[in-house]
């Protein structure tokens, strides 16, 4: 973050901005400090540490990297950062309690074919189909676990001031984290699809699945792959017959039925199916903005009617329930923090914090790894 981009941050609400000299000074005012750890949630020792901090290329994807796909907004930087150290912690944690996270499945190439490489990749982690999208998501990672691959989502809520702009990433060696889309669950199996590739191909990159980089091809030779990975590998036996749909267009309703089928008995979303009917060349661009539109306007009043109801419920005094999502965990993240508790190496507070439980939680998570 440039010393431009913060001073604007950390001077909202303040009827006279914060200088770059009030800020670099020998004696920086405390109400400041409190200002600039709102932003890097570091703890205000942190600040008085009289030792430098050490810059290692090993340390974050923000110093091994020195581009990314989406321009990363404060938000989802904080996200990576929040990811990127606790993937640090775990490694020791999982160090000292001789937990291994050898790498499973080979890298792989660029250069090889994305749908072959799909094909063999469902023969060896592919769950059970479920017909509810979340269970589908919810083995997967559990399918993924089984080969040492953490996979971790994040969840924000709706009055979050600093959204993040991306959907998921995946960081070396093991880790692959996901934006929460309660209302579109299809959405975050592709993107977990998607940062499956970029773990075959031993890439890091943080990410924002597009569809009109899609339809633009707007992409590099690597997000080029890693999305039609994550076609062939959610599309299945399906692909073939998604290849022999005929031209959709206002003669046949667009097929919209056919592609709702197709949809229901895999997890791609009617959207990511009707985009590669528009690389395939069968519905113009024209047709293809149509239909879009008309899901996006069908999204749209599916989020007002939920609002609006929860509205009428609260006048009503009705419990709506409606409380923040709760994350998927990973088996691979509970049984190795499971282990260090085992072990000693941490306490129940840590082992709570973690996992990211109550307290009175501890005793079902502890009896589920004596099963």
């Amino acid at each position: 973050m440039s010393v431009e981009e913060l001073l604007p941050i950390i001077s909202v609400g303040l009827k006279t901005p914060i200088t770059k000299e009030q800020v670099f000074t020998a004696n920086i005012e405390l109400s400041y400090l409190k200002r600039i750890d709102k932003v890097f949630s570091k703890g205000i020792h942190y600040y008085l540490d009289p030792k430098s901090p050490e810059i290692s290329k090993d340390a974050s994807i923000f110093f091994r990297k020195n581009k990314f796909d989406v321009d990363l907004n404060l938000g989802a930087r904080k996200i990576v950062n929040h990811f990127e150290e606790f993937k640090i912690s775990l490694s020791a944690i999982a160090e000292l309690s001789d937990v291994k996270f050898e790498r499973q499945l080979s890298v792989t190439k660029i250069s090889n074919s994305p749908k072959n490489v799909a094909n063999e990749i469902r023969k060896i982690i592919t769950p059970e189909f479920k017909e509810k999208p979340k269970e589908y998501l919810t083995e997967l990672i559990k399918k993924l676990a089984e080969k040492n691959i953490l996979v971790f989502e994040f969840v924000e809520t709706w009055n979050k001031r600093d959204k993040a702009n991306i959907d998921g990433f995946f960081l070396k060696p093991n880790v692959i984290v996901l934006k929460r889309h309660q209302i579109s669950f299809k959405r975050e199996i592709f993107t977990l699809a998607h940062e499956l590739a970029h773990y075959l191909l031993d890439e890091e990159e943080i990410d924002k699945i597009e569809y009109d980089d899609l339809v633009n091809q707007n992409l590099s030779k690597i997000e080029s792959w890693c999305n039609d990975f994550a076609y062939y590998f959610l599309s299945g036996d399906f692909e073939k017959v998604i290849e022999t749909i005929d031209n959709s267009n206002a003669q046949n309703d667009y097929n919209i039925d056919l592609v709702q089928s197709i949809s229901e008995k895999t997890h791609l979303s009617r959207i990511a199916i009707f985009t590669k009917l528009l690389l395939l060349n069968k519905i113009s661009p024209a047709n293809y903005r149509k239909v879009r539109n008309e899901f996006e306007e069908e999204f749209r009043i599916k989020n007002e009617e939920l609002k609006k109801q929860r509205e009428l419920d609260k006048q009503n005094g009705i419990n709506t329930g409606g409380s923040t999502p709760i994350p998927i965990k990973s088996p691979l993240l509970v049984s190795t923090i499971q282990t260090a508790f085992y072990e000693g190496l941490i306490n129940e507070y840590e082992f709570c914090k973690k996992l990211n439980i109550k307290p009175e939680k501890i005793d079902s998570f502890l009896y589920e790894s004596s099963n």
